[in-house]
């Protein structure tokens, strides 16, 4: 708050402490980042650093629901399927209805766990697909060695 003290008018000080409050509300410098980065022509915070993952290389709960999802199914959880909202603004921006999530079993857990896929495109043709390990916290697009058509 040093800079309100240089400013002179008392207006210019209650403008810099709203915008500094509204910028808290929404979580900071980071939550601004991921707004910025979300914007068109810069589609997301960790699509923009390639942060990928080898289909190989994820847990075999996983593989087995990326195959399903291109299999059409079937889905163990009930909610597999339905809308994600990308409010994180992780994914590229996209219409709504477009990225669907499912869900990866966790060994050992009660419910649904945090692991997921989402996808992105037709139901059984996704453009493309994204695994989180820690519920929409961080996005890694899934790669496999040769793209399916």
């Amino acid at each position: 708050m040093v800079a309100l003290a240089c400013l002179k008018s008392s207006a210019a000080k209650v403008a810099v402490t709203g915008l500094a409050i509204v910028a808290l509300a929404m979580g900071g410098s980071q939550a601004l980042a991921r707004e910025w980065a979300g914007s068109p022509g810069n589609p997301g915070v960790d699509v923009d650093r390639g942060s990928t993952i080898a289909l190989a290389e994820m847990p075999p709960e996983g593989r087995r629901t990326y195959d399903a999802i291109y299999a059409g199914g079937p889905f163990r959880y009930e909610k597999d399927g339905s809308v994600f909202g990308n409010r994180e603004r992780l994914l590229p921006r996209a219409s709504r209805g477009h990225y669907r999530e499912y869900t990866v079993a966790t060994p050992g857990s009660r419910d649904r766990g945090a692991r997921r896929i989402v996808c992105g495109g037709e139901r059984t043709a996704p453009q493309a697909c994204w695994y989180t390990a820690d519920h929409y916290a961080s996005f890694r697009r899934i790669v496999e060695q040769t793209e399916r058509r």
